[in-house]
């Protein structure tokens, strides 16, 4: 297996796979700009170097915690809609990509993490991860028509409206997740993928995506840009943070 760097995503090719890892363990692998930019030209240099398998993992514990907002209080309201757009319009293009996606996803799995999750083919949930789209909360519509689409109308309505994370058991019985599996199980997984991947040439792929998604993209971008440009998202994120924060449990002899 051969491998590069690139900042906050690092590539390993591994014959016709390229595993994608997100590369920022101390931010929750959250996606920020650079992260986003960075997993974007990995794709680039995927394809270009003729991977048939494109598969997206997380460093250390979590897959993806969502939106990195480390800059919440100097960001502005458009530099906020602007990059939650620009998480979406990846979004659309990792699930129409030519070429088979998987996605292998362990610890949390939050909000656009899990809409990364969501748009893979092949969706691995590993033992003890749980998921969760809370971007409703503060009044964010994100990839929808996906989610929907995978899980059923109803389902997908029960997952953004409650904002509760479900375990890796609940999110395969969904469909949100196509398999469960154990670390020690996923060198198997992957070459399986492989094989199944390198079968298939880039024309077939995307007709096959082209033709087996529900989702309207540029309804969902639409539904985005309008959920974006309500007055206040800012303020919105700020009482949603905040109250996460105050929902946690006070540490042992910390005060209350």
């Amino acid at each position: 297996m051969s491998g590069v760097s690139a900042g906050p995503v690092a590539l390993e090719r591994d014959g016709d796979a390229a595993v994608l890892w997100l590369d920022r363990a101390e931010r929750g692998n959250a996606l920020g700009p650079e992260l986003v930019e960075a997993l974007d030209a990995a794709i680039d240099a995927a394809l270009a170097g003729g991977a048939r398998l494109v598969v997206l993992r997380g460093r250390g514990r979590n897959f993806c915690t969502g939106f990195d907002l480390a800059d919440l209080e100097t960001a502005t309201e458009g530099d906020l809609a602007l990059r939650m757009i620009r998480v979406e319009l990846l979004l659309q293009r990792i699930s129409m990509l030519p070429v088979t996606t998987m996605a292998i996803a362990g610890g949390r799995v939050l909000g656009a993490g899990a809409d990364l999750f969501a748009a893979c083919d092949h969706r691995v949930a590993l033992l003890g991860a749980s998921f969760a789209f809370p971007g409703p909360a503060f009044g964010l519509v994100l990839g929808t028509g996906r989610l929907a689409g995978l899980v059923g109308d109803t389902a997908a309505r029960r997952l953004l409206l409650a904002g509760a994370p479900v375990g890796a058991d609940a999110a395969l019985s969904l469909g949100l997740a196509s398999a469960v599996l154990e670390e020690g199980q996923v060198p198997d997984a992957l070459l399986a993928a492989a094989r199944s991947a390198a079968r298939l040439d880039a024309a077939t792929v995307a007709a096959l995506h082209g033709r087996t998604r529900r989702a309207d993209d540029d309804a969902d971008l639409a539904a985005l840009a309008r959920s974006v440009a309500r007055p206040g998202l800012k303020r919105r994120i700020q009482d949603y943070r905040a109250a996460v924060l105050a929902a946690r449990p006070s540490k042992a002899g910390a005060p209350a």
